[in-house]
C-alpha cells in the first residue's frame, strides 16, 4: 500500500463526529469502554464499532483487566490533527463572516 493511501486511511479512521468525541475523551488518559459510550451518548455496540475502526487503524491502544477493555491513544499527533482541523474551522468562520460584512476575501 502507498504512503498517501495508509495517510487517508488515518484520516478517514478520525474523520467522523463519534469518533472525534471519542478523541477528546481519551486525550485526558485511558477510558473503559464502559464510561466512553454513556459520555458520548452513544450505544455500547455502536461505540464499540468505532472503538475498533480507529484501533484497526492504529490510532488506539487497548488493554484488557479483566472483563473490562480499557482505550487510549496511540499517537499524541491525533490531538494535534484534531487541534489543526479546529484551527482551520475557525479562520474559515472568520472569512465567512468578513465576506458576509462585505468586507472582502482576504487570506
Amino acid at each position: 500500500m502507498e504512503p498517501l493511501d495508509l495517510c487517508a486511511d488515518i484520516l478517514k479512521a478520525i474523520a467522523q463526529p463519534t469518533r472525534l468525541r471519542i478523541i477528546e475523551l481519551l486525550r485526558d488518559g485511558e477510558h473503559c469502554v464502559c464510561e466512553i459510550f454513556p459520555a458520548i451518548g452513544h450505544e455500547q455496540s455502536n461505540t464499540s464499532r468505532h472503538l475498533q475502526m480507529m484501533l484497526k487503524n492504529g490510532i488506539l491502544n487497548q488493554r484488557k483487566d479483566g472483563l473490562k477493555i480499557y482505550y487510549s491513544l496511540r499517537h499524541s499527533e491525533v490531538l494535534e490533527m484534531v487541534r489543526l482541523a479546529e484551527r482551520i474551522v475557525v479562520r474559515e468562520a472568520e472569512r465567512t463572516a468578513r465576506l458576509v460584512k462585505g468586507k472582502g476575501d482576504t487570506p
